[in-house]
């Protein structure tokens, strides 16, 4: 169960609003912890107050009762710290006798291992040196009314990231969580990036896929002959290969400049276009095949294997891009 520790005034929670003069501090301020049934949310991870779950994207992850008490005190305080004495009170009683050091580690490597984090490059949960831990990604904080009776009735009233006004919302309509169901890597599951080492290595695909379809037409005799060995008389494939060679290279060229002159929000564009230069590198992840008498059935495959991850790999990039301050 997560238990509750009030960090201001008694009976009145504490939140990190950058303005306590807005509107939803005052409310948020005002009202009771004992009336509050909260959830917590952090990229696609949702943390229950009251059941003591944690949910990624809907599903339930196990987590052992004191990982639970140590990121229920970390949520409720984002971008603080939480000393390391804090949490040994929290845990264990002053009567308690353990080798305190060594049982609170383990229980942030069970809370960063349920959370697919790392201490060495930590996207939740930072370590300070002989200090404490600071959470790090932003909170929003999502209260269930008691009066809904487990009813799914969330009102939103506060996030790290962005202060609600909560004026300017409908309080009697109830918000339902909205959970994220896609294999794809979403950009809150990725660490960020430095920018220019995003735009680097996201121009140097490009140009390998661009030289893939320059020297395929150069040499088009050649590739004809090599289809025509592996697979007899197929007009068919050297026709879908001229167009995708085609259709790559104005794609390629799109995606270049857009690299080169900064065209603003280029991962949102990337995606769109993601599934028809998915199904294009797919054709083209083939091509070592083509090549196995020469270079070996192995390296074809280890090369078409590769070839078939890059597109994925491009659109992490971006999406890691997209997380990065600068």
């Amino acid at each position: 169960m997560w238990q509750h520790r009030a960090v201001a005034e008694p009976g009145v929670e504490s939140f990190n609003l950058t303005n306590r003069s807005d509107p939803a501090w005052v409310k948020m301020a005002a009202v009771s912890v004992e009336d509050r049934k909260r959830v917590f949310r952090f990229a696609v991870y949702e943390a229950d107050q009251a059941s003591g779950e944690l949910r990624k994207s809907g599903v339930r992850i196990r987590l052992p009762d004191q990982a639970c008490q140590v990121l229920d005190a970390l949520l409720e305080r984002p971008g603080e710290i939480v000393t390391r004495e804090e949490l040994r009170q929290r845990l264990w009683p002053a009567d308690t006798f353990v080798d305190f050091d060594h049982s609170l580690n383990t229980v942030i490597n069970k809370l960063r291992e349920a959370l697919g984090d790392s201490a060495g490059n930590p996207r939740f949960i930072e370590t300070l040196a002989r200090r404490g831990y600071r959470f790090l990604a932003p909170v929003q904080i999502v209260e269930r009314s008691p009066a809904t009776q487990g009813v799914a009735a969330y009102q939103a009233v506060a996030s790290e990231a962005v202060a609600v006004d909560s004026s300017q919302r409908d309080l009697s309509q109830p918000t339902l969580p909205i959970t994220r169901r896609t294999f794809l890597t979403a950009a809150e599951d990725l660490p960020s990036v430095r920018s220019p080492y995003v735009r680097i290595l996201f121009l140097l695909i490009q140009l390998m896929y661009l030289s893939f379809y320059i020297v395929a037409l150069a040499r088009l005799p050649q590739l004809e002959s090599v289809i025509e060995q592996t697979f007899g008389p197929s007009a068919w494939i050297i026709a879908v290969a001229i167009i995708a060679a085609l259709v790559g290279l104005a794609i390629r060229l799109y995606l270049i400049s857009g690299v080169v002159f900064g065209i603003e929000d280029l991962g949102a564009k990337f995606r769109k276009l993601f599934v028809p230069i998915f199904l294009l590198d797919q054709v083209w992840a083939l091509a070592p095949l083509l090549l196995a008498p020469q270079i070996g059935i192995g390296l074809a495959l280890a090369a078409t294997a590769t070839l078939i991850y890059v597109p994925f790999s491009q659109r992490t990039l971006l999406l890691m891009g997209k997380r990065s301050p600068g």
